[in-house]
This record gives structure tokens, C-alpha cells and sequence, in this order.
């Protein structure tokens, strides 16, 4: 399946600023990036690195103005067809050692506070991909999606007592249970296909039987058409830009649409790979 993703980000610089930008696709195993292109105005020039995952980095140093970042892209991504049953959990003796880092808890992520009410909810459940769906079933039931009811200091543990928050927040939390469970868990941002309105959108991947696959509690996405960006620890590795300067966002377009005919029919898993 491919997909046209785009996004245009406005800024007005007030000093001179270094941008760290994450808006590019990640390349990876499943999702193949058949052409792209990344405009800056007024053009400066680029630093890239690609860390573990294939998260893309770009950063600018940019001088007082108008700026503006406009990228687009066309992405392939392969589904991957297989029984939810099948699917297992890594025991954490055969985890890659570059996976285990997924297990702790983090700022955004505290799965060490909330261990104790995921081992009584979800426990005594059969470990594999049906357990993470089991999370995600529960976190959409018990959790209203608000706009407007959290913010950038918001935790999971945050969510839980207030069972209210967004994309990031509905993430977190399912990160937060599953590591809780030994099961390695990471923040992935997306364009995501079918949200309304668009903009750009948070899920979460689980480490199991050798790969990556992906969860969207939110249920505001279809898997089939999630083109990842970034992924890290929580939203904090992940942000679309992050600013070191004086800057002000002034606009942000984000979009994403079928470049060919989508089936009706949703994968029964969405596996990223191995970056």
C-alpha cells in the first residue's frame, strides 16, 4: 500500500535558533520511502543522523525571520497477515540487548508506579499479541480521548487518574503497562492515515517474537495506513522539532492520503520490523 504524506511547518524567528527536526519517514524493513523531498526556507544548511529505529534527525541553524519547513514523501508499507495467537512474547533472556532499554521506566512512562495495577489487570492473561490488545482495549473503554486535557508535563500516571488525555497520552499509557509486563514497548509518532483532523499522530510499538509491531489505543488510525516518523523511549525522544533559540510556531499543516487503492480490510498485525 502507498501513501502521499506531507507536512508544512511555520516559524518566526526572533534569534538565532538550532531546529532538531523529526518529520521525515523512517526507513525501515517494512516501510520503503519511494521518493521525498525536504525544503527549507530560506535554505540553510543540514546536519543528518539516523539513530536506532530509523528515527531521521535533520537539524538548521536558522538566523532571525521567517522560516518555513516543508516536507513530502511518497511511502510504501508492507502488511504483515498473521494470527494475533501466534504472535509471542520475548522472554527477556532472548531479548536483543538493544531492546532491554525498553523495559525501564521513563519520564513520561512510569511503569514502576503503575506495575502493580497491570500485573492485577492484565497478568493472569496468555502473554503475546493478544495481550497488548487486551491493554489497548482497556485504556480505550476506561480513558476518554479530550482534547485540550493534558499537556506537555502529563504522565501516564497523570492519565490514569484522570482517564483523560490524547494520542500521546492514550500511548504512554499502554507503554507503561506493557514494560510493567516485561514487555519491551517504545513511542512511535506517525503520519496516520484516516485521523481527522489530520495532524501528526502518537502510537506505540511492542518488542515480540522478534519484531517490532505497532498499537494505536486510540482506534483514531488504521494500522494499514500508519507511516512511521520516530520512535524513542517517550515523547520526549520524539518531537517533531525541537527548538534551541528564540522561534515561535506560527502554522502547521499535516497530511497524508492513499496513492493507490486501499483495501477495506484491516491487517490482523502491523509489524515494523527491525530498523
Amino acid at each position: 500500500m502507498k501513501f502521499n504524506v506531507a507536512s508544512t511547518l511555520s516559524y518566526e524567528v526572533s534569534e538565532p535558533a538550532v531546529f532538531i527536526l523529526n518529520v521525515e519517514a523512517a526507513a525501515l524493513r517494512n516501510q520503503k520511502i519511494l521518493s521525498e523531498n525536504l525544503e527549507l526556507s530560506p535554505p540553510v544548511a543540514l546536519d543528518r543522523h539516523v539513530l536506532d529505529g530509523g528515527t531521521r534527525l535533520v537539524r538548521a541553524v536558522v538566523e532571525p525571520g521567517t522560516f518555513t519547513v516543508a516536507y513530502g514523501a511518497t511511502v510504501a508499507l508492507e502488511m504483515h497477515d498473521a494470527d494475533p495467537a501466534s504472535v509471542r512474547e520475548t522472554p527477556v533472556a532472548e531479548l536483543p540487548l538493544e531492546v532491554v532499554p525498553f523495559l525501564n521506566p521513563s519520564r513520561y512512562c512510569q511503569s514502576d508506579k503503575l506495575a502493580r495495577f497491570a500485573h492485577r489487570e492484565f497478568g493472569e492473561l496468555a502473554p503475546g499479541h493478544q495481550r497488548v490488545t487486551a491493554i489497548c482495549n482497556w485504556i480505550y473503554e476506561h480513558v476518554d480521548y479530550l482534547s485540550g486535557s493534558s499537556d506537555a508535563e502529563t504522565s501516564a500516571s497523570d492519565t490514569m487518574v484522570q482517564r483523560a488525555g490524547v494520542c500521546r497520552d492514550f500511548a504512554h499509557l499502554g507503554i507503561s503497562f506493557c514494560r510493567a509486563l516485561a514487555i519491551p514497548a517504545r513511542f512511535a509518532s506517525c503520519y496516520a492515515w484516516q485521523l481527522d483532523p489530520p495532524d501528526f499522530h502518537a502510537v506505540f510499538e511492542c518488542y515480540l517474537d522478534g519484531s517490532w509491531y505497532l498499537f494505536d489505543p486510540t482506534r483514531k488510525a488504521a494500522l494499514q495506513g500508519l507511516v512511521r516518523i520516530g520512535v524513542g523511549r517517550d515523547a520526549a525522544d520524539a518531537a517533531f522539532c525541537t527548538i534551541h533559540g528564540g522561534a515561535q510556531m506560527t502554522g502547521m499543516e499535516v497530511a497524508i492520503s492513499a496513492a493507490e487503492e486501499v483495501g477495506e480490510g484491516e491487517p490482523t498485525v502491523r509489524a515494523v520490523g527491525i530498523a
